[in-house]
C-alpha cells in the first residue's frame, strides 16, 4: 500500500469524515474546471441586493415611495426620489439607530417646545412613521375614498399639503411635522452616498453637479473650474 493510500484510509478509520478531510485536503486533487453561467447567476448580476426592506411592510413602502417621489419627482433635470430608491433609504434608516433615536435624549418630562427647537416628544422615528404613513392613508379614504398610492397626482399632493398645513387633525402626532420629517429624510435620501441605500447611481449628485466624496482636489485646485464625475464611498475601496 502506498503512503498517500494509508494516509487516506487512516484518517477515515481513526477520526472519521472530520479527520479524513482535513488529512485529504493536504493532498492534491485535479484543478476543478469553473462552473458554466446558468441563466440564475447572469441574471443576478444585475440585481442590487442593497433594495430589500429591513423595516416597512409591503404597503407602508408603497406609501412611501408614492409620498416621497411626489416631494422629490422627475423632471427635465433628472430622476425622482422612486428611481433614486428614496424609500428604501428611509426604510433602512428607520430599522437602525436613527429610527430607535438611539442618540437623542428621550426621557421625561416632555413639554411642548418651540418653533426652533424640533420634536419633543417620546415617540421615536419609526413609531412617527407607522402612524404618519397610517393616517396618510386612512385620510386619503376619508376624502377621495380609494388609498394613497391609488390616486392621482393632484390628489397626492393635496394630501401631503394638506398635512403640511396642519389640516388633518391626529391625535399622537402632528401632521405638520411628520411632513417636515418626511420631506427632510426624502432629501436626505437624494443627497446622501449611495451606501445608505438611496441616491442611487449617484445621480442624485449629477442634478447638483456634486463631485462626491472626493479625497482631494490637489490636480485642479489652480486650474479653472472642473466638473469631476462622482465618487462614492465605495469608489475608494
Amino acid at each position: 500500500m502506498s503512503r498517500r493510500k494509508f494516509l487516506t484510509n487512516s484518517g477515515y478509520a481513526v477520526g472519521g469524515v472530520v479527520l479524513g478531510g482535513v488529512l485529504g485536503s493536504l493532498l492534491p486533487r485535479p484543478a476543478k474546471q469553473a462552473a458554466p453561467q446558468t441563466p440564475q447567476t447572469q441574471t443576478n448580476e444585475g440585481k442590487s441586493y442593497n433594495e430589500a426592506l429591513m423595516f416597512f411592510n409591503q404597503e407602508q413602502f408603497s406609501i412611501t415611495q408614492a409620498a416621497t417621489d411626489r416631494i422629490f419627482p422627475a423632471d427635465e433635470q433628472g430622476p425622482g426620489a422612486k428611481d433614486l430608491g428614496v424609500a428604501f433609504y428611509i426604510d433602512h434608516q428607520l430599522a437602525g439607530d436613527w429610527g430607535f433615536n438611539a442618540r437623542d435624549y428621550m426621557q421625561p418630562p416632555f413639554f411642548v417646545g418651540e418653533q426652533t427647537q424640533g420634536y419633543q416628544g417620546h415617540l421615536k422615528r419609526r413609531e412617527i412613521f407607522y402612524i404618519g404613513l397610517r393616517e396618510i392613508q386612512n385620510y386619503s379614504h376619508n376624502k377621495y375614498n380609494k388609498g394613497f398610492t391609488s390616486l392621482t397626482p393632484e390628489e397626492q399632493d393635496a394630501v401631503l399639503a394638506a398635512f403640511e398645513k396642519d389640516e388633518v387633525n391626529l391625535t399622537t402626532i402632528s401632521a405638520s411635522g411628520f411632513f417636515k420629517l418626511l420631506r427632510s429624510s426624502t432629501l436626505e435620501g437624494v443627497y446622501s452616498d449611495p451606501l445608505y441605500g438611496g441616491n442611487k447611481n449617484m445621480q442624485g449628485w449629477v442634478m447638483r453637479g456634486y463631485p462626491g466624496d472626493q479625497m482631494a482636489f490637489t490636480d485642479i485646485i489652480e486650474k479653472d473650474y472642473t466638473v469631476l464625475p462622482p465618487r462614492s464611498l465605495k469608489d475608494h475601496m
